[in-house]
Order: structure tokens, then sequence, then C-alpha cells
């Protein structure tokens, strides 16, 4: 695979990856005690902390574009 492969790898699977983190850690406003104001929707996320999700997305997505690298590199799965 060259660097676009790669590259397209990176981006559908950290997309992927993102998608699966997301509902980690989530506390919505349903399950707190506090009072819930107009314009809340009681659904949402009280702190959605995106930031460190999109490092931690990143974070696997690399390994995870390494792993293919070496398998990849070393041919252990042959498509051809």
């Amino acid at each position: 695979m060259d660097f676009i492969g790669y590259s397209i790898t990176f981006f559908v699977s950290w997309w992927l990856f993102l998608f699966m983190v997301l509902p980690l850690g989530v506390t919505t406003h349903s399950e707190t005690d506090e009072e819930i104001t107009d314009g809340i929707e009681v659904g949402s996320p009280v702190q959605a902390n995106i930031k460190q999700k999109f490092w931690l997305t990143t974070k696997i997505t690399i390994g995870f574009v390494m792993i293919v690298g070496v398998v990849d590199y070393l041919d252990l799965i042959s498509i051809k």
C-alpha cells in the first residue's frame, strides 16, 4: 500500500473509531439531579469532553494503521 492507501485507511478508520468512542463516559442531564432549564434537552450530555475523545480516537487510529502497515509489510494477508 502506498501513502494514499494509508491516508484513506487512516481517514475512514478515524471516523469509525470516533463513533465508537463518542458514547464513552457520557452523562446526560436526565441522569443528574441538576435543575433542567428551558432550552436544554434532557438527553444532551452534561460535559461532552470532545477534545479528549478526539485525541483518544487519533491515538487508537494511529495504532490501528500501524498494525495494518505491519500486516501489509510482512504480507501476512494477501488479497491478490
